[in-house]
C-alpha cells in the first residue's frame, strides 16, 4: 500500500514535468507558413483574449461578454421573469401564456428599454438577437410538431358538418374584415415596397387565427373536456387550425414569390408536399413504426421526419413551422408513440424555449411607437374587428346549426382565443417586411387582448346561463 502510494505523485509527476518540456520546446517553434490547402479551409474566428494586465474582475467580465454567455443568461433572465408573470396570471384565473406573452413585452423597449436603456442593452445587445432569434424558431418548431400530434383528425371526421361550418365562418368573416380595414390603412401604415395584395391578405389571415393550443387547456382547466360545449370548441379550433395553416401557407407562398407564375409553381409544390406527406408519408410512417422495436428508434424517427418535412417547407417557401406541423398531424396514434414525443417535447419547447420566443417577440413591440391619437384609433378599429368578425362569425354560425344560445356564445368567446398561435402569424410577417413595427405592435396587443378575454366572457355567459336555468325552475315550481 504505502508503495502505491509513492508510485502514484512519481507517475503523476514524471508525465506532468514531460509535458511541461515538450510545450517549452513547442514555444520556439516557428509559426507555419499558410498554404493554399490551409486557406481553403474555413478556420472558426478565434476567441479575443482578455485584455493584457487586467485583474480577475475583468478576465470575467470578458468572459460574460461571450455570445454563448450572453445566450444562457439572456435564457434565466427570459425563464425567471416568465415563471413570475405565469404565476401571476393563473391567481387571476388567465392561462399561463396570458403572463408569458406579457413577461416577453416587459423586457423588451415598451417597459425595460423604456424605464432603463442600459440595462436593456446589457441584457439584450443588437448583436445577439440572431443567436435569440434561432433559438425561438427552434422552440415553435417543436411546439408546432406538438399541436400537430394534438390534432385529432378523427374528431373533426366525426362532427365535419357542424364544425367546419363554424370554423370556416370564424375565418372567412374576420379575413374579409381584415382585408377591408387594410384597403383603408395601406396607404398610411404599410411599409414601403409592400404590395396591397401581401399586406391585405396578412392582415385577413391575423384577424382570423384561434390558438388551438390555448383554446384546449382552457378547456381542459374549466372541466369542459367531457361536455358537448369542450367536444365542439376543440373539434372546431381543430379545424380551424388545418384551415388557417393551409391559407397562411399559400400567403406566405404568393408574398415570397417574385410573380404570378413563381406563386403558382410554389403553391403547386405545396400542394403535392402536403399530399405526399398525407397519402404516401403517413402511411409508410404507420407501418414503419409498427414494425420498429424499441422507443428510442422510433422517437428518433419522429425526429427524422420532423426535420426534413421543416426543412422541405422552407426550401418550398412555406415556412419551416409548416412542415413542423404537418409532421406532427401525420404522426400515427396506433403506435404508442405521439404520447412519448410529447412527453419528450413539450417540457424542453413551452418551459424554457417558448418563453424565449415571448422575449424575442417582447423586443420586437414598441409600444411607445403608438403615440399618436390616430394609431390607438385604428387599434380600435382593430380590435373591433378581429373581435366582432371571430366571436359574431363563430356565435351565430353555431347558433344556426342548431346549438343553443349559451352554446353558441361560449364557442364563439373560446374561438376568439389567438394567443401563441396569432404571435407566430404575426412574427413570419414582421419577418417578411410585410408589417411595420407600429402595426406589429397593434396587432400583438390585440393578441394578448382577445386571450385574456376569453375567460372573463365564458364566465359572463355561464352566469346568465345559469341565472335563467334558475329562473326557469321558479317558474316550474
Amino acid at each position: 500500500m504505502k508503495r502505491n502510494h509513492l508510485l502514484y505523485p512519481l507517475i503523476i509527476g514524471a508525465f506532468a514535468l514531460f509535458t511541461w518540456l515538450i510545450i517549452a520546446q513547442g514555444e520556439k517553434l516557428p509559426e507555419r507558413a499558410a498554404t493554399p490547402l490551409t486557406n481553403a479551409i474555413v478556420q472558426p474566428a478565434p476567441v479575443a483574449p482578455p485584455p493584457a494586465g487586467g485583474n480577475v474582475l475583468t478576465e470575467l467580465l470578458h468572459h460574460a461578454q461571450h455570445p454563448l454567455a450572453i445566450l444562457l443568461m439572456q435564457i434565466i433572465v427570459v425563464l425567471c421573469v416568465s415563471r413570475i408573470f405565469g404565476y401571476l396570471a393563473r391567481k387571476i384565473k388567465q392561462p399561463a401564456v396570458v403572463g408569458e406573452i406579457v413577461a416577453g413585452i416587459v423586457l423588451g423597449p415598451s417597459l425595460l428599454g423604456w424605464l432603463s436603456p442600459a440595462a436593456m442593452e446589457a441584457i439584450f445587445p443588437a448583436g445577439s438577437m440572431s443567436n435569440l432569434q434561432f433559438l425561438s424558431q427552434i422552440g415553435l418548431a417543436f411546439f408546432m410538431f406538438i399541436v400537430g400530434m394534438e390534432l385529432d383528425i378523427s374528431k373533426v371526421r366525426q362532427k365535419a358538418h357542424d364544425a367546419v361550418m363554424i370554423s370556416h365562418a370564424s375565418i372567412i368573416i374576420p379575413f374579409f374584415l381584415g382585408v377591408c380595414l387594410a384597403y383603408f390603412t395601406y396607404r398610411q401604415y404599410a411599409p414601403p415596397n409592400v404590395n396591397f395584395l401581401s399586406f391585405a391578405l396578412f392582415m385577413g389571415i391575423a384577424m382570423s387565427v384561434t390558438a388551438f393550443p390555448v383554446l384546449a387547456r382552457i378547456v381542459q382547466e374549466r372541466g369542459l373536456s367531457s361536455t358537448q360545449l369542450g367536444a365542439m370548441a376543440i373539434t372546431c379550433a381543430a379545424a380551424d387550425d388545418l384551415t388557417a395553416w393551409g391559407i397562411l401557407a399559400v400567403v406566405v407562398a404568393i408574398v415570397k414569390s417574385g410573380g404570378l407564375l413563381s406563386a403558382m409553381v410554389t403553391i403547386g409544390l405545396a400542394l403535392v408536399f402536403v399530399l405526399a406527406m398525407l397519402l404516401v408519408v403517413r402511411p409508410w410512417l404507420k407501418r414503419r413504426m409498427s414494425r420498429l422495436q424499441g422507443t428510442k428508434t422510433k422517437v428518433a424517427l419522429g425526429f427524422f421526419v420532423l426535420l426534413i418535412a421543416g426543412y422541405l417547407a422552407e426550401v418550398i417557401g412555406i415556412h419551416l413551422l409548416f412542415g413542423a406541423f404537418l409532421a406532427g398531424v401525420i404522426i400515427p396514434a396506433e403506435a404508442n408513440i405521439k404520447q412519448v414525443l410529447q412527453d419528450k417535447l413539450e417540457d424542453v419547447s413551452v418551459v424554457i424555449l417558448l418563453p424565449v420566443f415571448f422575449a424575442f417577440t417582447g423586443l420586437r413591440t414598441q409600444i411607445g411607437l403608438l403615440n399618436d391619437g390616430s394609431l390607438w384609433m385604428i387599434f380600435f378599429f382593430v380590435m373591433l374587428v378581429a373581435v366582432g368578425g371571430k366571436f359574431a362569425g363563430s356565435a351565430l354560425t353555431a347558433r344556426i346549426v342548431g346549438q343553443p344560445w349559451t352554446e353558441a356564445l361560449s364557442i364563439g368567446a373560446l374561438m376568439n382565443t389567438r394567443g401563441l398561435m396569432e404571435l407566430v402569424v404575426l412574427n413570419i410577417g414582421y419577418d417578411l417586411g410585410i408589417l411595420t413595427p407600429p402595426v406589429f405592435a397593434m396587432l400583438v396587443l390585440m393578441a394578448l387582448a382577445t386571450t385574456f378575454m376569453t375567460g372573463p366572457a365564458l364566465d359572463i355567459i355561464n352566469s346568465y346561463k345559469y341565472k335563467y336555468a334558475a329562473k326557469g325552475e321558479k317558474a316550474l315550481h
